[in-house]
């Protein structure tokens, strides 16, 4: 689907990406400690996309979300994500990558760290299945398609996920956009930080 470059940027509200940058150490520290599997992991871009994205969301706190795994390298952030390519050719997916890196992109920018109130069960295979889907390199879903689920972006990826244990995250909410040439449903961020599953832990 191809659209004019104003609508582009406004859908582009869910990638949050801009050029990488190094977190402070004692602010990585802190959180890394209170990390568990399944978390959610939100940060706010600081660029232009992000304030679109945080001008069009009703809370307006953040503009990207991943979910913590833990692997042998250490904690990871699994996300949807485009135009962040790991190597030439690489296309925009579903990815992994170190929750410093993930929160580098935007250095002393707001994050929030929110923890499902599901069972720690639940939450290993919602991580598993992140794992999975980063393995497959789901592609990133460029046309915000809920129904298509072959195709993800970041809060979908997360929606998705929760969604194979019968979890509906969101509790059904979604922020309407309307555009002469664009008008539809889509999950913001602050569709899933309502959620009364998920509880601030940092």
């Amino acid at each position: 689907m191809r659209m004019p470059l104003t609508i582009g940027i406004v859908l582009w509200l869910l990638a949050g990406c801009n050029a990488p940058n190094r977190q402070p150490e004692t602010t990585y520290r802190e959180l890394t400690e209170q990390l568990e599997v399944g978390d959610l992991l939100f940060r706010r871009g600081t660029g232009f996309v992000g304030q679109v994205v945080t001008s069009l969301d009703r809370e307006g706190n953040f503009s990207h979300v991943g979910l913590v795994v833990r692997s042998e390298e250490g904690w990871q952030v699994i996300h949807a994500v485009p135009h962040e390519p790991e190597f030439k050719g690489d296309i925009d997916r579903v990815k992994s990558e170190e929750v410093a890196r993930f929160l580098g992109r935007y250095p002393h920018a707001d994050f929030g760290l929110y923890r499902p109130q599901i069972e720690k069960q639940q939450r290993e295979r919602i991580a598993r299945n992140a794992v999975r889907l980063s393995r497959m390199q789901v592609p990133f879903d460029h046309d915000y398609d809920l129904s298509d689920t072959t195709r993800l972006y970041c809060t979908e990826l997360v929606e998705y996920l929760f969604g194979l244990e019968g979890i509906t995250l969101s509790e059904g909410r979604r922020t309407e956009i309307s555009f002469p040439s664009l008008s539809g449903s889509y999950i913001f961020p602050s569709d899933l930080t309502q959620s009364n599953l998920l509880k601030p832990i940092y």
